[in-house]
């Protein structure tokens, strides 16, 4: 066993329950943490990740000083970086996984390279329940339901022996290991855009399990009521923290298993963690899925490539308040209520008939909280051609979605604060007004918020001739 040794930080900022982190600490004397920032992997593709990824650096940075463990960033490509490290170097290298083909490629790389050098190295179990190589059918297929699979992967879980607490330890203060260290602040998006997330998220270990403690404590027992609704605290708000690692998914599963009177709400909140175990599975078992449809009959589908309209969509300028109140929350705070992230997403793909890969393509760029898994998956669920996927024809009608789940309009004038003045009965069509009220308002359909871009009745009809057009193509 090395004197020294390095974990290799990818996608787990936390102290309780990360493995390799814990087994480094507890094995070695002297152990740097270290991060390879590859701009190639953010630039201009996971903008709003590169503040959320500053941050997260500069506050795990004070919680591994507390264990004598120096946190080093250098700017490189990861495997390179990796492969710079000699056997006479005496440093031993630790990582937990990541469940995404490319990373499990360079995994497979830089197992091989370590083993050929001679250098030693263990990788770990990642932020997951179940590696997805455990879950399949009994033929040893992968599942394709959701339903099926969860209720068999919650069983392979709950029926393994209970792991260690994997706690770290302190270790002997050292200097860095690496020379070319650059600052959690050379990570910044260029744009000033950034500078209010402050505002609305502090990314850290300990935020997340206040964050879930407090969902516990408070909201839980309505979660399957409430999370539907944009303008209450109904969700968790966690799955932010949850993509960096800074709570493990482990934790809040045991933490809610833990609650003596479980209703259906509490039920309804431990099976999205399945949902997240279940895409992981179906990129790796189906990586097709990561550049295309996984329903290769929608390959055919008559998509409409119109950028005007895509760029009102981003923008937040589609005449529909509610999905316009959806887009400008997640340009502004960089997450999305996910009832409004259906709406926004049938919206792009039924409406304006505009490739799915486009929406997956931006909330990549804007949100936090984006993973291949789960971006690509619940894209491919909104437009019909994903596993397990809401069928085509079943179209969001953006007023009702409205008039249902903000039916006040709280959420809509939050976002969209130039229909403050409408009224509640208008608030979700404002179009609908007639022309005297919205001069006596000061809220002119069309100076002041865009008419609607398509019609809704239009557009749904149009929508389902088109698919109708793919089912005669096959």
């Amino acid at each position: 066993m090395t004197k020294n040794a390095i974990f290799w930080l990818r996608d787990d900022f936390r102290l309780k329950d990360n493995p390799a982190l814990s087994y480094a600490s507890n094995n070695h004397e002297i152990v740097s943490t270290v991060f390879i920032f590859d701009k190639s992997i953010y630039d201009g593709k996971r903008e709003a990740q590169k503040w959320w990824l500053s941050r997260s650096l500069e506050e795990f940075q004070k919680d591994l000083s507390k264990y004598n463990i120096n946190l080093e960033i250098v700017e490189d490509n990861q495997v390179s970086y990796l492969k710079k490290i000699k056997a006479k170097d005496g440093i031993s290298i630790y990582w937990n996984k990541v469940y995404e083909p490319f990373e499990i490629k360079k995994d497979d790389e830089l197992i091989e390279h370590f083993k050929d050098n001679k250098i030693n190295f263990k990788n770990f179990r990642g932020n997951v329940l179940n590696e997805f190589q455990e879950v399949k059918k009994g033929d040893e297929t992968p599942f394709k339901v959701y339903s099926p699979f969860w209720k068999n992967a919650e069983r392979i879980f709950l029926e393994k022996i209970p792991s260690t607490d994997h706690k770290v330890k302190k270790v002997k203060l050292s200097k860095n290991l690496t020379k070319k260290n650059i600052s959690f602040k050379d990570i910044l998006p260029k744009k000033n855009w950034y500078k209010k997330f402050d505002k609305y998220w502090y990314p850290s270990e300990n935020k997340a399990n206040e964050y879930l403690d407090g969902f516990i404590k408070n909201d839980i027992y309505n979660y399957g009521t409430k999370r539907d609704y944009p303008s209450i605290k109904g969700t968790s708000k966690l799955s932010p923290y949850i993509r960096s690692g800074q709570i493990g998914v482990k934790t809040i599963y045991n933490k809610c298993s833990k609650i003596k009177s479980k209703n259906i709400s509490v039920r309804k909140y431990i099976n999205e963690l399945g949902w997240r175990e279940f895409s992981h599975s179906l990129i790796n078992y189906f990586p097709q899925m990561l550049k295309g449809n996984l329903r290769k009959e929608f390959d055919k589908f008559p998509w409409i490539n119109d950028k005007k309209k895509l760029s009102l969509w981003k923008k937040g300028m589609t005449g529909y308040p509610i999905v316009d109140a959806g887009m400008r929350e997640l340009y502004e705070t960089g997450w999305m209520h996910n009832r409004i992230r259906m709406v926004v997403g049938s919206f792009l793909v039924k409406h304006l008939r505009i490739n799915w890969q486009e929406g997956e393509k931006y909330f990549r760029n804007c949100l936090f909280d984006f993973n291949e898994a789960n971006n690509v998956a619940q894209w491919q669920w909104v437009a019909g051609c994903g596993a397990d996927a809401a069928p085509y024809f079943r179209i969001f009608n953006p007023i009702l979605q409205g008039e249902k789940f903000d039916k006040e309009g709280e959420y809509v004038k939050k976002w969209v604060p130039e229909l403050k003045n409408v009224p509640q009965k208008f608030i979700h069509k404002p179009w609908e007004m007639e022309k005297k009220y919205q001069e006596a308002i000061n809220t002119v359909i069309g100076r002041d918020y865009p008419k609607p871009i398509v019609i809704h009745e239009v557009a749904r009809k149009e929508a389902l001739e088109a698919f109708q057009s793919l089912k005669k193509k096959n």
